[in-house]
């Protein structure tokens, strides 16, 4: 959707909650589209227009269902708000729009950016961020929530004949060597998640990249539970440190996120744990590149490079 088109298209969806006193900006325009308003009832709020035909009405609603649920137990994330008859989100003849609170902060870091820090303060900060998966999941444990119709990060979501974003083997721009190389990854995988004893399974943001993690003086907060689901406890941490696969001081990263999470969670969580889980969400962004971008967009290398680097790192 143009920009001018969507912010037309949310001044109509706005009425639903009261209108705009003055026009929305746009924020971002890429999964979904991302609006700041404020409403004639004096709050800031995000206001998001959702892909079509990724998530279900009824799946962003238990997505709003659980943040709000999060945010009333006093955990750091949006909280949506509700039209005018008590509806969380609008259907209009374009995309699924929901409004949210504003939450003024920085993201601690772009898509794409390299930490701009050293590293004993990118060691500090995931230590934080360790902490901050921890007090989500005990969280959410705490909620008396019906199932939610989400996405399962499961063994199947993940590493199944039709994973949740795609046959990540079967990517266009990988040889036969290599395609052949992440299936056999794939299959040993596979093997690792049915010898997890005891393995922490729950609602999981399942997309803490270093742009849906905020900071401001009050501070850390998770925003964009879109992809929220069902899964590894354990996705979450492989998540936050994937695009940081590259660092030069990974492990060192990794041993802050770990510590911050165990310390809270009061759990173990090994070294290994971690890097196969951070593969994992390697191989499931070089599935979900395939159907966002063309072919030759140099975006497919890189997804794959790196789930072949990572992959090639770790005694599977």
């Amino acid at each position: 959707m143009q920009n001018d088109v969507a912010i037309e298209y949310t001044i109509k969806a706005a009425a639903q909650w009261g209108g705009f006193s003055m026009p929305p900006s746009l924020v971002r325009n890429r999964e979904n589209i991302v609006l700041k308003g404020l409403l004639r009832s004096g709050q800031h709020v995000a206001v998001r227009l959702h892909r079509i035909g990724y998530q279900t009405s009824e799946a962003i609603i238990s997505e709003l269902v659980w943040t709000k649920a999060l945010a009333e137990a006093g955990f750091p994330c949006p909280r949506p708000i509700a039209r005018e008859n008590g509806d969380l989100i609008w259907q209009g003849d374009g995309p699924t729009v929901s409004i949210i609170t504003w939450i003024d902060a920085q993201c601690v870091g772009e898509m794409g950016a390299v930490y701009g820090g050293i590293e004993s303060e990118h060691c500090a900060l995931y230590e934080k961020v360790g902490g901050l998966i921890a007090d989500m999941h005990q969280t959410t444990d705490t909620l008396s929530l019906p199932v939610q119709p989400r996405p399962e990060w499961s063994k199947d979501g993940l590493l199944g004949e039709t994973p949740w974003w795609g046959r990540f083997w079967e990517n266009q721009c990988l040889t036969k060597e290599e395609s052949t190389f992440l299936s056999s990854c794939r299959k040993a995988c596979a093997v690792y998640l049915d010898g997890l004893r005891c393995a922490d399974y729950g609602l999981v943001h399942a997309d803490l990249l270093q742009e849906n993690i905020m900071q401001n003086d009050a501070g850390l907060w998770v925003i964009d539970f879109d992809d929220a689901g069902y899964g590894y406890r354990l996705f979450d941490l492989g998540t936050a440190l994937i695009q940081h696969s590259e660092c030069t001081y990974l492990p060192a990263l990794r041993s802050a996120l770990i510590n911050g999470y165990s310390a809270k969670q009061g759990v173990d969580v090994s070294d290994r744990d971690v890097q196969i889980f951070t593969l994992l969400r390697a191989f499931a962004s070089a599935g979900w590149i395939m159907s966002r971008a063309a072919a030759d967009d140099p975006r497919q290398r890189f997804y794959c490079n790196r789930a072949l680097t990572l992959a090639r790192e770790i005694d599977l």
